[in-house]
């Protein structure tokens, strides 16, 4: 019986291929795509995916259902949450300026069934919104012309009863996928080219729809006579805050594109900060427009803004409010369109997806094959399925994106350096010699035991101090953490604060309404989780962090990152259950998918180890003995179960 049990060392190894890292090139600018996108051109891309029908729609229903005129504050409130993300988003587009934004940024620090799953989600997630808002294009374009396409296919096509399908077939929302597809299959180029032409556009209708709206503004809209500025009271403004959140969802098709930007390392952060600051400024400004034309009680949440000017006596304005919203529409699609194949790409090109989808055509420089493919997806499922039903599955990837994306950066930020030489515990790294040129972690080789003998010891205090040590500050207090490996311990602390978030925006979601704590409990809790969550933040960041200033870095590290992960699993503990259930379904498939694919023709599986040609090592230890360890290198053609001989010998100095 056992011997159907698995080894230890088998499951070590099984638990090692899932968190194994990508191995990232000495040379991260050279990539078979080109690199043609400017600070303009990412900016623009940025908006284009932040500012679209949530704009013309978003902006009435949670003034109105929500949070009235205060949506005001709704929107500053999740500009500011949004940055967060943000923030940690263009680190590491700075910093690893290759395609794949949230799944690569994991890869490279989390390990690879996380960088996975994370990949496998956002990939349904830009399915989902991208025929989402193909059909809000298609109804929003339909309802101009009195419904006249919808009721055109009803009685021609037919309509269906099915559960999960569509009332009926939406050709045109298919049509305008299938020809965004085209335009973006030429390159990267072309794309940024047609994206420039409907953003300007879109912008300039939101000029003009501040011009015209504060000349039509009445401040009485906002007295307590129409109900007040918060109608709803700070819990209005925080459900509106949850909302609103979502509608800054889109900046991460800048750092997808990074690997087709000239200069990354700058353009990118650049990029996020000109884009959310110009969105976020853009939501607020048409929220105040908005709530000072009209009275919010009054609003259409379907059509806002154009039943605004046609209520105060300018029904042609209205039609420059339709043709605005669909521009800014427009520039959504071309936004999912752009990310998604190259998503799929970073994934095919590492072997955990089919390899078909990382060719890339060698005259447009983009992958054609996965573009054409996941755009013809979209389609079809812009076309046939009821997408409503479906739409809240956008929050619950994008969210958990943007949590491992904040924990990346805080594991990468206090690792060491990647080198060819295994990582020292604290108390055993020696100081350099006098005869050593070499960085402190470069493998030594010596010819024999006596020739390259040096004494060590006295210049260990002088080493500069790695990534993940304790600061020399705290180790008279903390001493029991100094025979870590660096980083270990940082590591123990991410997983920790975690957890402990998790438990904790528990408590506050579920704790009085699906519990029924009592409040001493309810208190205690609270109390317990966020000392947790606290102490794994201290014990972060009494270690040693990467100094580096050749690209952008967060700020109050690793506090910035801490306060998103926090939010995101809030926010995503306030989804329905029936989303975490999708949710949980689409986990299982994409299991399967890596189970049965992915881990076997992953690339970090196939890359063989790299075997040392120095065959002596020597350690000091603090009693001045000096311990060899004479090890033969073990040939390739051995069975990995069989040990090698070590000698072992010993000498007093």
């Amino acid at each position: 019986m056992a011997g159907w049990l698995p080894r230890s060392a088998d499951i070590t190894r099984f638990c090692q291929k899932l968190n194994r890292v990508k191995t990232l090139e000495d040379d991260m600018m050279e990539t078979t795509f080109n690199r043609c996108l400017s600070t303009v051109d990412l900016t623009l891309l940025g908006i284009g995916g932040m500012v679209g029908s949530g704009l013309y729609v978003l902006t009435g229903t949670v003034a109105k259902e929500i949070a009235g005129p205060a949506v005001i504050i709704s929107f500053i409130i999740a500009g500011l949450a949004s940055l967060l993300a943000a923030l940690c988003y263009a680190e590491f587009g700075a910093r690893v300026p290759k395609t794949g934004s949230a799944y690569m940024f994991t890869y490279v620090s989390m390990g690879e069934i996380w960088a996975f799953l994370i990949g496998w989600n956002v990939l349904l997630e830009y399915m989902i919104g991208g025929a989402a808002v193909a059909r809000a294009w298609s109804g929003y374009l339909d309802s101009i012309f009195n419904h006249k396409i919808k009721n055109f296919t009803e009685s021609h096509i037919g309509t269906w009863q099915v559960p999960f399908l569509a009332h009926y077939p939406d050709f045109l929302a298919a049509g305008v996928l299938l020809i965004a597809t085209a335009f973006i299959s030429f390159g990267a180029k072309v794309s940024s080219w047609l994206n420039h032409v409907f953003s300007g556009l879109s912008l300039g209708v939101i000029l003009f729809i501040l011009i015209m709206g504060f000349t039509l503004a009445d401040p009485k809209n906002w007295s307590a006579q129409e109900g007040g500025f918060a109608p709803y009271g700070l819990s209005g403004i925080m459900a509106g805050t949850a909302t609103c959140f979502y509608a800054f969802v889109g900046f991460d098709v800048i750092a997808a594109s990074s690997e087709e930007a000239r200069n990354p390392q700058k353009a990118v952060p650049r990029a996020i900060a000109i884009s959310l600051g110009l969105a976020t400024g853009a939501y607020i400004l048409v929220s105040v427009v908005l709530t000072l034309m009209v009275p919010w009680h009054s609003l259409d949440p379907d059509s806002a803004l154009a039943d605004a000017f046609y209520r105060r006596g300018y029904s042609w304005a209205g039609f420059i409010v339709a043709a605005g919203s669909i521009c800014a529409m427009n520039t959504v699609l071309l936004s999912n369109l752009f990310s998604l194949p190259r998503i799929v790409y970073a994934m095919a090109e590492d072997g955990l997806f089919f390899q078909v989808f990382s060719r890339v055509h060698p005259r447009t420089q983009v992958p054609v094959i996965g573009i054409v493919v996941f755009g013809v997806l979209m389609a079809l499922m812009a076309l046939i399925f009821d997408l409503e039903a479906l739409v809240q599955f956008l929050s619950i990837g994008t969210l958990l994106a943007y949590t491992f994306v904040a924990a990346s950066v805080v594991v990468l930020r206090f690792q060491q350096e990647k080198s060819g030489a295994p990582p020292q515990p604290a108390e055993s790294q020696p100081g350099p010699g006098p005869a050593e040129a070499a960085g402190p972690s470069e493998l030594k080789e010596y010819e024999s035991f006596s020739d390259k003998l040096q004494l060590v010891g006295t210049d260990k205090e002088k080493a500069p101090r790695e990534p993940g040590q304790l600061r020399a500050a705290f180790e008279p207090y903390l001493e029991f953490l100094r025979d870590f490996y660096p980083g270990e311990v940082v590591t123990v602390a991410v997983v920790t604060l975690m957890v402990s978030a998790i438990c904790l925006c528990s408590i506050l979601v579920f704790g009085n309404t699906h519990l029924h704590l009592p409040t001493w409990s309810y208190s205690l809790l609270l109390l317990l989780f966020s000392l947790g969550f606290l102490l794994s933040l201290l014990l972060i960041g009494v270690h040693e962090q990467q100094q580096n200033t050749r690209t952008f870095q967060i700020p109050l590290v690793p506090l910035t990152p801490a306060l998103s992960i926090l939010l995101n699993i809030y926010l995503m503990l306030k989804l329905s259950y029936m989303t975490w259930l999708r949710f949980s379904v689409w986990l299982i498939i994409g299991l399967l998918v890596y189970f049965g694919y992915g881990i076997w023709h992953s690339k970090e599986n196939l890359r063989e180890p790299t075997s040392c040609s120095a065959n002596a090592r020597y350690v000091v230890f603090p009693s001045s003995s000096l311990e060899e360890t004479l090890q033969a290198v073990q040939p390739n053609s051995q069975p990995s179960g069989g040990l090698p001989d070590v000698g072992t010998e010993e000498a007093k100095r």
